[in-house]
């Protein structure tokens, strides 16, 4: 979230448009796309709200075959 808010604040407009994050960008290069492509865009929607309240990590988790995989790797969870 720190980075997102870096990006929404410090690059502002640059970065940021009418639908979201552009597609792309290279700050070093002071390169912005002005484009957005949807494949992009979903995932931030799901990253934020994982974080806001860990349900994709939860629903994962919960899924018998990631549980069965995790405890033939010796991983616990």
């Amino acid at each position: 979230m720190n980075a997102i808010r870096h990006f929404y604040y410090i690059l502002g407009d640059r970065l940021w448009g009418e639908y979201g994050f552009h597609d792309a960008f290279n700050p070093t290069e002071g390169w912005w796309a002005t484009s957005y492509l949807a494949i992009d865009q979903g995932p931030i929607i799901c990253m934020i709200e994982n974080h806001r309240t860990a349900l994709l990590w939860d629903l994962f988790m919960s899924a018998p075959e990631v549980q069965a995989g995790l405890d033939k790797l010796g991983f616990t969870y």
